[in-house]
């Protein structure tokens, strides 16, 4: 088949060839792939509507070579941007999925997206620039406490002021300021203290750099459990283990909602979790959109050539303290947002949301993934944060009632996530969707591989 049929603006004669040997190519691995899927949840759980028509959404999607055509590289970001939009409405339709249960919660799909936000930021550290941060807890925690302090009555006690507030008496007192303000404020204020935290320790390389944010990782929840008298001030600034709460909900007020519409306050809609869910998509596009931009700007390409070569891009001229300043700026920028928000969704923030685990646990997120590949880590970030929420419970409320046990597969969920990493290190080091760069790095032919002395010897001589 010559394509003939397709108009030679979107696809040129020179271009045809390609296009059909790709087609051929992923026609193979996607009906292969749609089989394997049909079978192995057709059988267990029943053949269902909604699970030929994901099948068949997923093929075409996934067996034209869209990137081929002009202006094709948008069609499947377009047709995912809609599927997630449109998740709250279908989502009850869905199929289970064996083992796993039922599709994630709205409710759950919030957390997610959220933790998929931090995981892009610190894949702008990790990922882009090479730096491995251990402390990245501190900057979701500096956007939490952010919005703490001014979307709640804490400072009830000296202040009363209001700005652009929804979902509180005028008369509240505290800081109520609209929370759209605080999640912007909250970024700029943990880039800010992301330039102050690197500028000294961004000297170190490697191990070194890793164990001092390590440090300021395991300083920040102590901060913020005995923050109830900052260094015996008498100081009010956490709340110490009690958190604070309630934190002021999202919403566009009374007059935005009689002109447009759009819900006055998220907790008092019908569908406010619905609107929680949008709100978090809306902030995952627009990191989505910085990652990818970022990537592709000059700033990026240093990044990438300090991964590669500390050393070679000093000597091009890269300047090695500004540029890693500015990964550690956006990756903060990042986390300071989505804990803001985060924040604002659970309407309060806790010391104990703040252990070093949720560093490691968010790392996991972009190992698996695959470091520096944005569509890797959202995958390798919502799979987690899935099992995290959901599907741990849901295995193991499948595994007791199949075996008759049991067991809290919970309580064992950091293990699992350490023998997922293993499994993953061991037999797919790039991560699930490596970057193309990454990828080269692992299975380029004629690369340098570790020998014994051994079999470079040729064996002991007979």
């Amino acid at each position: 088949m010559d394509y003939s049929f397709i108009p030679a603006s979107l696809l040129p004669p020179g271009r045809r060839a390609a296009f059909a040997e790709q087609l051929r190519y992923r026609a193979i691995r996607g009906g292969i792939g749609a089989a394997i899927a049909f079978v192995g949840i057709g059988i267990p759980e029943g053949i269902s509507v909604s699970l030929i028509a994901v099948i068949l959404v997923g093929l075409v999607l996934y067996v034209p070579p869209w990137h081929e055509l002009r202006y094709g590289h948008f069609v499947v970001p377009a047709a995912a941007i809609v599927l997630v939009v449109l998740y709250p409405y279908y989502r009850e339709d869905l199929f289970q999925i064996p083992l796993l249960g039922p599709f994630p919660t709205v409710d759950t799909a919030v957390t997610m997206v959220i933790y998929i936000m931090m995981a892009l930021g610190l894949n702008i550290v990790v990922g882009y620039a090479g730096l491995l941060d251990l402390g990245y807890v501190a900057f979701y925690a500096m956007g939490a406490y952010t919005a703490a302090w001014f979307a709640s009555p804490h400072f009830g006690e000296s202040v009363t002021t209001h700005i652009g507030s929804v979902g509180v008496n005028p008369a509240a007192a505290g800081f109520h300021v609209s929370i759209w303000i605080v999640v912007a404020v909250a970024g700029i204020f943990t880039a800010f203290v992301g330039v102050l935290i690197g500028l000294p320790t961004l000297r170190l390389r490697g191990d070194y750099l890793a164990i001092v944010t390590l440090g300021f990782g395991e300083i920040m929840p102590q901060i913020a459990r005995n923050g109830d008298n900052l260094f015996g001030t008498g100081f009010n600034l956490t709340n110490g283990a009690q958190g604070i709460n309630p934190i002021d909900p999202p919403g566009f007020g009374e007059r935005i909602n009689s002109w447009l519409g759009l819900p006055a306050d998220y907790l008092t809609v019908s569908n406010g979790i619905n609107w929680f869910y949008w709100t978090a998509l809306v902030l995952l596009l627009f990191t989505v959109f910085c990652s990818v931009r970022l990537r592709d700007s000059r700033l990026g390409r240093a990044w990438i050539a300090i991964r590669e070569d500390e050393v070679a891009a000093a000597a091009m001229g890269v300047p090695l303290m500004r540029t890693k300043t500015w990964a550690y700026a956006a990756g903060a920028f990042f986390g300071g947002i989505a804990g803001a928000y985060y924040a604002s969704f659970k309407s309060g923030t806790f010391p104990d949301d703040f252990f070093f685990n949720i560093s490691v646990f968010i790392l996991c997120m972009v190992i698996l993934g695959g470091m520096g590949n944005i569509w890797g880590v959202i995958l390798g970030g919502g799979f987690l944060a899935y099992l995290n929420q959901e599907g741990l419970g849901n295995i193991g409320a499948e595994f007791n009632s199949s075996f008759g046990t049991d067991i809290d597969v919970p309580l064992y969920q950091f293990g699992i996530f350490g023998v997922i990493l293993v499994l993953v290190m061991l037999f797919r080091p790039e991560g699930l969707i490596p970057s193309s760069r990454r990828k080269a790095e692992f299975h380029e032919e004629g690369a340098v591989h570790e020998q014994y002395l051994y079999d470079v010897r040729g064996g002991p001589e007979e």
